[in-house]
């Protein structure tokens, strides 16, 4: 599987994917006048926010969560892997690491969040944890990529000359 990740055609999938995924967050976050909880690291603030949204705010944020922000970390979180394995070699599996990571913990917040929404079982607390290591993971993640691809174009444009 992980040489899948590393395929020309899988990277440019996922890359897409992000790119569509991301612009669906704007268009709901926009349309329904949401904050997002996955920017919230404060338990307090995301029981706040949610106590502030109307029903049908709430229901938008619970199917945003359920399906946009399942498939997110899936495509970023692969798509960062992909190219850690691309383009470092060897090192590329352990450079993958924060990548790999990211997608679980964005999971569990996601379920963290829905609950939270639903009113079934607050464990906002977890936030707290969560979405710092989240972040953490997704830049660390990100840094990681844009290195390996601006590695790759430098070397593409050195070719040229």
């Amino acid at each position: 599987m992980l040489n899948q990740l590393k395929k020309p055609l899988i990277l440019w999938i996922l890359f897409v994917a992000t790119l569509l995924l991301t612009y669906c967050f704007i268009l709901i976050r926009d349309h329904w006048g949401l904050t997002l909880l996955d920017s919230i690291t404060s338990p307090g603030d995301a029981r706040g926010l949610i106590n502030s949204f109307t029903p049908e705010q709430i229901t938008a944020h619970v199917w945003t969560t359920a399906i946009v922000d399942l498939a997110y970390p899936l495509a970023y979180g692969l798509f960062f892997a992909g190219s850690a394995l691309c383009f470092f070699g060897r090192f590329g599996v352990y450079l993958a690491i924060p990548a790999f990571l990211v997608i679980p913990v964005d999971l569990v917040e996601g379920v963290v969040q829905v609950l939270g929404l639903l009113g079934t079982v607050d464990l906002l607390d977890w936030k707290a944890i969560l979405t710092p290591a989240k972040f953490v993971l997704f830049f660390a993640g990100m840094a990681i990529t844009v290195l390996g691809w601006l590695v790759w174009l430098v070397i593409k444009v050195k070719a040229l000359f």
